[in-house]
């Protein structure tokens, strides 16, 4: 397979989408410590609660899977299982087609993302209809969300003001209040028309069957208000065990995706409407997705499984913040994608095995990780298991000639004498292919190789005088 490297994609990116990733990250990442620390005395203490919280329950999914099932059946919700991302789709397909439906409205969930829900959907005949504005305008440009909290964040204003102009959705206009109002008009009558609403899951509840759904556009709320049916796509690794556990990962959720105290709408969601109820979905269904998941959590990787999707990581990430999400070719990008990607690829884990070393491991984004995820250790094991994989790193240069260098003392202390060289040759004039790559975007710290060598001579030298 022929893909780019991160840094070449990097390389080729319009100055204005970088900027407009950098700015956004940047402001949101400020905002959101700010609050934190201002708030709690103790963000980090928070953060090392809900980690445990998050990790407790992925290491007994045994019991609380069956039962959150029995919760949500005796609240009158369907529970269905799905093993891969062919049989989340079918699940779907076979639900709407139980109804005699062909319309549906799409909350924004990354689980649907990942199996290609919408597409699959059309291939059959179904209208699946993106209700958040910013997938709604991936859709209509056949894009791909290049953040998890912010799936425009690559576009401007501008940008989609031309896109809503092609679709008919009126005269160019970038004025951000225009854009949104006419998003609005045209959805109206979308929701009104749908036959099912489909929603993702930012956490069930074990304890109560509870579907938690965060928003801040009130999208899902009108997914839900008009259809008869409400789909619900989750993936195994969201449940929490207790009501009570959704205090800290609802605060620490909004702080560090959106730097909000709390989202706009926080709904608790825990069946279909009761017979008193005079609007509202007649049947809900939940579908677990695994599609991977259980490989994950038998690895050694298996913490990355506690993420929440609030996107800190890739805000604060230096090498994200100057790639954009597009550079790391899955629906999850950053530090977090760069991880779970690779993981859930199974048997296509080559393909995505560049993705761990676009990584400074400078540890921002386990500083910021609200579930405290060593994101910087899960990128070194997968760096090793490529390594033992024998799979190939496209753009890093050979390191045979400096593994045998490195471990021949003659050869060695020979390198770091001519190595003194490098401070008056110009990296740029070697005749080094892979070199001139490396160096093309890098500049070489002044050489400083057998200093240590000298001052350990001179200790030596020092204690055998002085006796000590």
């Amino acid at each position: 397979m022929r893909f780019q490297p991160i840094d070449q994609f990097a390389a080729k990116l319009p100055a204005d989408k970088r900027a407009s990733v950098y700015q956004s990250t940047k402001a949101t990442h400020e905002k959101r410590t700010k609050l934190l620390f201002d708030q709690f005395a103790d963000p980090n203490r928070l953060r090392a609660l809900a980690g445990e919280i998050k990790q407790h329950a992925l290491e007994n999914l045994d019991t609380y899977l069956p039962q959150v099932e029995a919760r949500l059946q005796a609240n009158g919700a369907q529970v269905h299982w799905a093993g891969t991302a062919a049989a989340a789709c079918e699940a779907v397909l076979k639900i709407m087609q139980a109804r005699g439906a062909t319309k549906m409205v799409k909350a924004k969930t990354m689980v649907s993302e990942e199996i290609e829900l919408a597409h699959f959907l059309e291939k059959h005949g179904m209208e699946a209809l993106e209700t958040d504005l910013g997938e709604y305008i991936i859709q209509i440009d056949g894009d791909h969300p290049s953040h998890i909290v912010r799936p425009i964040i690559h576009k401007n204003r501008r940008e989609i003001a031309r896109s809503f102009e092609r679709e008919g959705l009126g005269a160019y206009n970038d004025d951000p209040g225009t854009i949104t109002r006419r998003a609005r008009q045209f959805l109206r009558h979308k929701y009104l028309a749908a036959d099912v609403g489909l929603t993702g899951a930012n956490f069930v509840s074990a304890e109560s069957g509870r579907v938690v759904l965060v928003t801040n556009e009130g999208n899902s709320r009108f997914c839900l208000a008009a259809t008869k049916c409400h789909i619900v796509l989750v993936g195994i690794e969201k449940i929490v065990p207790h009501d009570r556990d959704l205090g800290i990962l609802l605060n620490l959720l909004a702080r560090s995706g959106t730097a909000q105290d709390l989202t706009v709408y926080t709904e608790f969601i825990s069946g279909p409407k009761a017979p008193a109820q005079p609007d509202g979905p007649e049947e809900m269904h939940v579908i677990f997705v695994d599609n991977g998941r259980t490989e994950v959590l038998a690895s050694e990787c298996r913490e990355i499984l506690r993420c929440i999707r609030c996107g800190a990581c890739l805000n604060v990430c230096p090498v994200y913040r100057q790639a954009s999400g597009h550079a790391y070719r899955s629906v999850y990008p950053g530090p977090v994608g760069a991880v779970l990607s690779p993981l859930l690829a199974g048997e296509k884990f080559p393909q995505l095995a560049d993705l761990p070393k676009a990584s400074s491991l400078c540890g921002a984004c386990h500083e910021v990780c609200p579930v405290n995820i060593p994101i910087p250790d899960l990128l070194l094991r997968l760096r090793h298991r490529a390594k033992e994989e024998n799979v190939p790193s496209p753009g890093t240069p050979p390191m045979g000639a400096w593994a045998l260098i490195a471990s021949q003392p003659t050869a060695w202390k020979v390198a770091l004498v001519g190595g003194k060289l490098m401070d008056y040759v110009p990296m740029k004039l070697v005749p080094v292919p892979a070199a001139q790559a490396w160096t093309a975007k890098r500049d070489l710290p002044p050489w400083r190789g057998g200093e240590f060598r000298k001052w350990l001579k001179r200790r030596g030298k020092t204690a055998r005088t002085t006796g000590s």
